[in-house]
Formats: structure tokens, sequence, C-alpha cells
């Protein structure tokens, strides 16, 4: 791991950039070093003369030799400096040319990716809400065009298997609950009957009706879930997240005035207006409502806040209770997850309040933060996108 932090990443097109350039300016040294060592390979004209008888014409011919010689030595000085001045430039150049040669790299670089980079966007464009649009590779067939084949028939698998889900989900309401249903109506024809059922009876009809209620409470956790997961959004509208904390409240006052909780509400009446889901945003706000009173401590307390901000609403949530750690605290967004003994009594729930909300929270494109509380409890802070202005009613 520190390995990957020491060394720094570099992308596609820096590496290739790179690459092109550590060529050429190898390539271009290569071949400077060969012209450098044909031009020091030349050797200086020299000519030796041997003794011969002193005559006058032998005198005058070595008179003659000796300003040739002269003029070759003269040559060959000019010969030195000119090659000197040549490699000098030939360096220069290869600088020159090294730099050019980078800045062509990166612009050929970014032009054989910009394939890469059409599939990298309309890849991340996609979502569970448009897996109908496909990233239709043109070009000849090559390994791009084989790459982006590739992930068109993986979304269309993923097509296929997001519209069963949610014929799945759009069917098990109904099929799910009409056996509960029947089996509720069953014990209450049964308790009906002119005679006086046995005490027995009574207890175990009384008994029955409580699970069939948890049963069809946490198959309603599970289909919200669900709708959640998958984007079903359905009843778009503007929402103001502080009426719809006063309400969740205000469904809660029986178990709040049970338990003796404090509620301090800061709310900005009318300030916090989002838009969404009408019926998810609604259950996000009662599930995390729900789970400061259950999750609370006799006697404790509850914090509402709504806000506005840069273009943010805020819906923040804070309530005393058991002591719970980071990780703790981070688990309680995962299904089934109560985080505590005294969070799995016969009272604790279904284990999906707040999964609920994680999801909803994701399809609404906002983020959702658990943070435990240094003196015991929890804090949950919600962030959506604002509703524009005009768009309020």
């Amino acid at each position: 791991m520190l390995r990957a932090m020491r060394r720094p990443r570099l992308s596609v097109r820096s590496r290739l950039t790179l690459l092109y350039g550590v060529l050429f300016v190898i390539s271009g040294a290569l071949l400077l070093t060969i012209a450098a060592g044909v031009t020091v390979s030349q050797s200086a004209v020299s000519a030796k003369v041997g003794p011969l008888a002193p005559t006058p014409a032998l005198r005058q011919a070595e008179q003659r030799i000796r300003e040739l010689q002269g003029q070759v030595a003269a040559g060959s000085l000019s010969k030195s400096t000119i090659s000197h001045q040549l490699l000098l430039a030939s360096f220069v150049a290869l600088g020159v040319m090294a730099l050019l040669s980078v800045g062509l790299g990166w612009l050929v670089a970014g032009r054989a990716l910009r394939p890469v980079r059409q599939m990298t966007f309309t890849a991340q464009r996609i979502s569970a809400d448009s897996l109908n649009e496909r990233l239709a590779v043109s070009g000849p067939q090559d390994e791009l065009k084989e790459l982006g084949d590739t992930i068109d028939g993986l979304l269309e698998r993923l097509e296929v298997a997001f519209s069963a889900q949610r014929r799945f989900v759009a069917n098990a309401s109904h099929e799910l609950r009409t056996p509960l249903t029947t089996m509720r109506a069953s014990i209450d024809v049964a308790l009906a009957k002119p005679e006086p059922a046995p005490p027995q009876t009574v207890a175990l009809a009384t008994r029955l009706h409580t699970e069939l209620d948890r049963i069809d409470t946490l198959l309603e956790a599970f289909l919200v879930l669900a709708r959640a997961q998958h984007r079903d959004l359905a009843g778009h509208t503007v929402l103001p997240l502080d009426y719809a904390a006063s309400a969740a409240l205000a469904r809660q006052a029986a178990a709040i005035a049970a338990r003796h909780l404090t509620v301090r509400d800061y709310s900005d009446p009318g300030g916090t207006w989002v838009e969404g889901s009408q019926p998810l945003l609604t259950r996000m706000v009662e599930n995390v409502i729900e789970n400061a009173v259950r999750h609370n401590e006799d006697g404790g307390w509850i914090r509402v806040e709504t806000s506005t901000r840069d273009g943010r609403a805020r819906l923040v949530v804070e309530n005393g209770g058991q002591q719970l750690d980071s990780r703790q605290a981070a688990e309680l967004a995962l299904p089934f997850r109560r985080g505590g003994a005294d969070r799995t009594g016969s009272d604790a729930g279904s284990g999906l309040g707040l999964s609920i909300v994680a999801a909803i929270v994701a399809a609404q494109a906002g983020s959702l933060d658990l943070h435990a509380r240094p003196g015991g409890g929890l804090r949950v802070s919600i962030e959506l996108p604002a509703a524009p202005a005009g768009s309020r009613p």
C-alpha cells in the first residue's frame, strides 16, 4: 500500500506521451552518436617524403610539398572546428525535436484515446433508469470496437435482470400479501363465532395477529427497499423537509410521551425544500425519526434540524442512547444491523429502517452520514439536492 502511495498515478495518455518522447530521444541520440563517430574518425592527411638527392628540381618539389602540408594542416583545424559546431548544433536540435515530439505525442495519444473517453462518458451517464442506452462504438473492427461491443452485451444482460427484478417488486406486494390477508381473516372469523372461544384459542389468535402484523411490516419494508434500490421513484413532487419531520414527530407522539423523550426541533419553517418521490422521501424521514425514538433511552432527547446551504437541503436527527463506536454506526445502514444488545429486543424493529434510508438517499442523489456521538447515541445527517426556487409552491 505504501508503494502505491509513493508512485504517482499517470494517465494512459501521459504514459503514451512519455513513451513517444523517450523513444524519440533514444533514436536521436543513437543517430547523433553514429554521426559524431564518423566525423572523429577522419584522420588528418599527412605526407612523408624520403631523402632524395639535393637537386634543384627536388628542392623545389620539397618546398611545394611543405606548402601543401601547411594547407592540409590548416584545413584539418578548420574541419575540427566545423565538426564541433555541427555536433553542438545537433544536440540543440535534438532537444528542440524532443520537446516537439512530446507535444505531438500528447496530441496523437489524445486522438487515439478519444473512443475510450467517449465510452467512459457514456458508461457513466447510463444508470438503472437508462439501461436501454448502448455505447454503439463505430469504426473498424479493432480492440476498441470489441471492448465497446462487450460492454453493450453486459448492459443488455443488466437490462434484462433489472426488468425481471422490477416485475418481481411489482407483483410481490399482491402475491405475498394475499396469503397474509387470508390468514388474518380466518383468525377473525374463528374468534367471531357465537360461542365463546377457549382462552387458549384467544391467546393464540392474539399472538398470531401480532406476528402477522410484524410480517406485514417486514414485507412492506422489503418492498420499499427494493423500490428505492431500483430507482422506482413514483409520486414525483416538491416536499418541505421541515413539514415531513414535523409530521413524523406527530406520528411518534405516543411513543415519545411513553418514553418521556425531550424533542428539540430547530427546523427552518418553509425553508428546506427537496424534489423527488414523495412516498420515498416521507418514508425516509419517518424511518430516521422512528429510529431516534426506538433506539433511545427513557428520559432521553431527540434533536431535529433542517436547513439549506449551497443548493443542498440538510436534515440532521440526533438522539441519546447507548455508546456506539464508528464501525457500529457505519454498519447500521446495512440490512438487519442493529448495533448492540439493547437494539435487538422485541421492539428493535425489522433492522431495515436505516438501510431503507440509505437506499432512498442514494436514489435521490444525496448523501447519508451516520456518526456515533461521543456521549452516546447516533447522529444521522442527510443531504439532498435542494429544489429550485421556481418549483416551490
